[in-house]
């Protein structure tokens, strides 16, 4: 592989490998509107734009977000580029790809002139955007628009800042990080001050001033964290293994240690290149694994911190993943696969072809690309468009508490994409009230009242209309005989509970 197209300037041949790798990275990870985490971040953004929806039930969308303007900025952009929701999420989707490229690739411009360095080290990101971040149950980019994309491009925009000493800018990005997601700003904060330091121990850094390392960067969690645990919350907790360590598999606790010691080799090897940059890039992610791993080891041990496990400390391993990949394929591109398109293929095939199967295996009902001008071919996408077309706006919803792990369901939220208020659910409504305690008791009361749900007659739905706000259920069309159903196909049924 030559040195990038060399009759193009090398801005042209920057912003053109950053976008063919945007537009790879896109149709390799797949586009899922609603899915998984959108049944809060899509439900919430909606509800700011239009508050009449979700009349039951909002807390469960709304309150996650109180610390985050990112609901706040996605309405705001909606209203001035007056495009709808779809189309928008669509292009901010596509827009923070194409920064957390150009932001990976500010970073290894600055430890590498060789363009094919800087092209392997945001391909390396591309081919695992969605890989499975050890037992953590997030990916590197999600295939929707989420907070965490937008947070971790201030992130490496920071690290690329303070790569070159601009210290104000640094301190912006990281706040408008913290701002859009906290968990994973106060991660870019940790990660941004050990770089410093590590700059600072590095025999040809000359001393400089820390400005972020000041105490007014720390805040402590409130002290309701250290009340006991009622057991309702403890209930939804225990919905969700990837809180407990003790139940992460052997792979998934390889994924959270061994990364200090690959990126031990790397800076190794930076320093064995004579190349500093390198060095104190791989230096700090090697330190922040090893740091973090023990806080997170601290936190989630004692019982008495059992109301700090939501906070997931061992989230951190999204960003050492990130570094792990970007500094490996940066290097790779270097040292290894040069001029070698054999080699270039020999690598990139198969970690992308892994990672497009591993997306098919996880949405095995779904297109690939859920686009907003295209029809869904999903039986359950199909049911939740009836209802939005079909049902008043204050209709309540009962379905399965584990229908997103329905098989073909593929995680899609149904309010996200029914726009329609819902009973709780075991799994993304479980996961808010591990955040937002105060829901446990609501929670509870609504799982309670669903529980046998798959073996339930006719009888048992109608009463669910007595006891909930629900007079609608999407039932398994096998449960429907005897409920008045306008919609049904081969996988789930619309049922009026009168």
């Amino acid at each position: 592989m030559t040195e990038g197209p060399s009759f193009l300037k090398p801005q042209v041949r920057t912003l053109c490998s950053v976008v063919s790798v945007t537009l790879f990275a896109f149709v390799l990870q797949g586009y899922h509107p609603g899915a998984e985490d959108d049944a809060i971040y899509l439900s919430a953004i909606k509800r700011r734009l239009q508050p009449s929806l979700y009349p039951v039930n909002a807390p469960f969308i709304t309150l996650q977000l109180q610390a985050s303007v990112f609901d706040k900025f996605v309405a705001a952009f909606i209203h001035t580029t007056h495009l709808p929701v779809a189309y928008a999420c669509l292009a901010l989707q596509l827009g923070f790809l194409a920064l957390l490229f150009a932001a990976c690739w500010q970073i290894v411009a600055f430890c590498f002139e060789s363009w094919r360095a800087r092209f392997a080290g945001i391909l390396s990101i591309a081919c695992i955007l969605t890989i499975s971040v050890a037992g953590t149950a997030i990916y590197l980019a999600d295939e929707h628009l989420h907070p965490r994309l937008i947070a971790t491009d201030g992130i490496l925009f920071a690290v690329a800042a303070l790569q070159r000493r601009r210290y104000r800018t640094a301190t912006l990005l990281l706040l408008c990080a913290i701002l859009f997601h906290p968990i994973m700003g106060a991660f870019g904060l940790s990660f941004c001050v050990l770089f410093l330091l590590v700059r600072q121990c590095t025999p040809s850094a000359q001393p400089m001033p820390s400005p972020m390392a000041s105490s007014r960067f720390v805040a402590l969690p409130g002290s309701w964290l250290f009340t006991p645990a009622s057991p309702a919350w403890r209930t939804a907790l225990a919905q969700h293994s990837y809180y407990m360590l003790g139940r992460w598999q052997w792979y998934e606790w390889l994924g959270a240690v061994a990364p200090p010691f690959l990126l031990f080799v790397l800076a190794r090897l930076g320093r064995a290149r004579s190349n500093p940059a390198f060095y104190q890039l791989a230096a700090t992610a090697t330190l922040f694994s090893i740091v973090q791993l023990a806080i997170a080891l601290a936190m989630v041990g004692p019982p008495r911190f059992l109301r700090l496990w939501p906070l997931q400390p061992m989230r951190y391993l999204h960003l050492t993943f990130l570094f792990m990949a970007l500094l490996a394929g940066s290097a790779l591109g270097q040292y290894f696969l040069r001029a070698h398109v054999a080699r270039w293929l020999l690598v990139f095939l198969p970690l992308a072809a892994a990672n497009g199967a591993a997306q098919r295996m996880r949405y095995p009902a779904t297109t690939n690309l859920e686009l907003p001008w295209a029809a869904p071919a999903n039986p359950w996408l199909q049911a939740f468009a009836w209802v939005k077309r079909n049902t008043p706006e204050n209709a309540v919803f009962a379905l399965d508490p584990h229908y997103l792990s329905q098989p073909g369901e593929d995680n899609h939220s149904f309010r996200a994409l029914a726009e329609r208020s819902s009973l709780a659910d075991d799994q993304k409504d479980a996961a808010v009230v591990t955040q937002v305690p105060q829901l446990a008791a609501t929670w509870l009361d609504q799982h309670n009242h669903q529980l046998g749900w798959t073996t339930w007659t006719t009888q048992q739905f109608l009463r669910l209309a007595q006891t909930t706000p629900a007079r609608w259920a999407l039932v398994d069309p096998r449960q429907a005989p005897g409920l008045h159903c306008p919609f049904h196909n081969q996988s789930v049924a619309v049922c009026h509970l009168d």
